[in-house]
C-alpha cells in the first residue's frame, strides 16, 4: 500500500483508519478522548497517527466537540507584579489543560470596558471567560455579563455574583501585622494601596483587625498607589516620626521606595524601623535588607481558576449556576516569608 508519507500528501483521518484497521469514527473518538475505546484499539490508532505524522485538524475537532478549545481572559494594562503574575498563571494552566487563550487588555477599567471585552471574546467563540477584576469598577460589571456566558472571576471579592478564585488578602495582612506585634512592636503603621482596589481594602481590614484584637493603637493610614514613588513619599513622612517602629506596606514596590527614603534619612532597617510588605516579587530577597513579605501563589490562582471554569463547561453550567458542585472556591492561603527587614523594636523609640 502506498502511504501518504510516500506520496507527499498530508495524511487525513481515513488514512489513519485504514492503517489501523478501524473506522474513521473510531479514530475521531481516540482524538477526542472518548472513554469507550478499547486500550488495544487506542494504541493501534496512536501508532498509526505517529507513523503517518497525522495532526488532527483543530477546526474539525472544534466542530465535532462543539468546543473551540480557546478561553478568553479579560485583563488590564498593567506592569504591576500581582495582576501580571495572575495572568501568567492563568496562561500556564490553560496550556497545561490543552487550551489556547485569547486576551483582551483594557486600558481603562470600568463597567463599559469590561462588558465590551466580554462581548468581543464571545464573538470570537471562546468556550468561557476568566475575568481578572481586582478593582471595584471591574468587579461591579460582573453582575451584568451576557446571559449564557460561562465565566469565572479572579480577585473580584466575595460579592461578584460569579464563581470566584482569590488569595485571602485579609489573612495575608494579619500574618504581616501579627509578625511585627510578636516581635514586640506596640503598633504597626500602614502604607495602603489605592482606595479603588479590592485587595488594598482587604489588606487594610486585616491590618486593622489584628491591631484591634491585640489592643494596639490604630495609626492613621498613609495612602499609596502601588508605585515605588508613593512608597518613597510615605517613607519620607514616616522617617521623622519617633513613634514609628514598624510599618506594613501593601506591596513590595512601595516598600522599595520606602526603604530608599529611610536609608537617605539615616533610619536603619530593621534596627530603627521594621518593614513587612506584600507579594514577594523576585527582587524582594535582593533588597537591602532582604525584605520580609507575604507571598501569593499566583500559579495556584491560575490552576484553580482554570479548574473552576473547565468544570463549569463540562457540567454545562451557565450564568454561574453549574449542574454539579464546583471545585472549592475557598480563598488561597498566602504565606509569610521572613527575611532581614524585621526585628525587635529599638530601645528609646516608639
Amino acid at each position: 500500500m502506498t502511504t501518504p508519507s510516500r506520496t507527499g500528501r498530508p495524511a487525513v483521518m481515513t488514512d489513519v483508519a485504514r492503517l489501523a484497521g478501524v473506522s474513521h469514527q473510531t479514530v475521531s473518538r481516540v482524538i477526542n478522548g472518548h472513554p469507550r475505546v478499547r486500550p488495544e484499539t487506542r494504541d493501534r490508532v496512536v501508532r498509526a497517527m505517529a507513523e503517518l505524522s497525522y495532526r488532527p485538524n483543530a477546526m474539525a475537532r472544534a466542530l465535532a466537540s462543539r468546543r473551540s478549545r480557546v478561553l478568553g481572559v479579560v485583563s488590564f494594562d498593567t506592569i504591576l507584579f500581582g495582576p501580571a503574575s495572575t495572568l501568567l498563571g492563568i496562561e500556564r494552566a490553560a496550556r497545561a489543560a490543552g487550551y489556547g487563550v485569547s486576551i483582551v487588555t483594557l486600558e481603562k477599567v470600568d463597567r463599559r470596558g469590561v462588558l465590551s471585552a466580554v462581548e468581543a471574546l464571545e464573538g470570537q467563540g471562546v468556550d468561557g471567560v476568566i475575568i481578572i477584576a481586582p478593582q471595584m469598577a471591574a468587579a461591579a460589571a460582573l453582575h451584568s455579563l451576557p446571559r449564557g456566558m460561562t465565566a469565572v472571576a479572579v480577585e473580584a471579592g466575595q460579592d461578584s455574583g460569579l464563581p470566584s478564585v482569590a488569595v485571602d488578602q485579609v489573612t495575608g495582612a494579619r500574618l504581616a501585622v501579627a509578625h511585627l506585634l510578636e516581635l514586640g512592636h506596640r503598633t504597626v503603621w500602614h502604607v495602603s494601596g489605592p482606595s479603588d482596589w479590592l485587595e488594598a481594602g482587604d489588606r487594610i481590614i486585616g491590618w486593622r483587625q489584628t491591631l484591634e484584637e491585640a489592643g494596639a493603637a490604630v495609626p492613621p493610614i498613609i495612602a499609596g498607589d502601588w508605585s515605588a514613588r508613593s512608597g518613597y513619599a510615605a517613607g519620607t513622612a514616616l522617617a521623622g516620626n519617633p513613634d514609628v517602629t514598624a510599618v506594613f506596606v501593601a506591596n513590595d514596590q512601595m516598600a522599595l521606595g520606602l526603604l530608599r527614603a529611610l536609608h537617605e534619612r539615616g533610619v536603619r532597617v530593621p534596627a530603627d524601623i521594621s518593614v513587612v510588605a506584600f507579594d514577594d516579587i523576585p527582587e524582594a530577597e535582593f533588597m537591602l535588607p532582604p525584605l520580609t513579605t507575604v507571598r501569593q501563589d499566583f500559579d495556584e490562582v491560575g490552576r484553580r481558576g482554570m479548574a473552576t471554569l473547565l468544570q463549569l463547561l463540562d457540567a454545562g453550567g451557565r450564568d454561574g449556576q453549574p449542574a454539579v458542585a464546583l471545585p472549592s472556591t475557598t480563598p488561597i492561603q498566602p504565606t509569610l516569608v521572613v527575611r532581614q527587614s524585621t526585628a525587635a523594636p529599638p530601645a528609646g523609640r516608639g
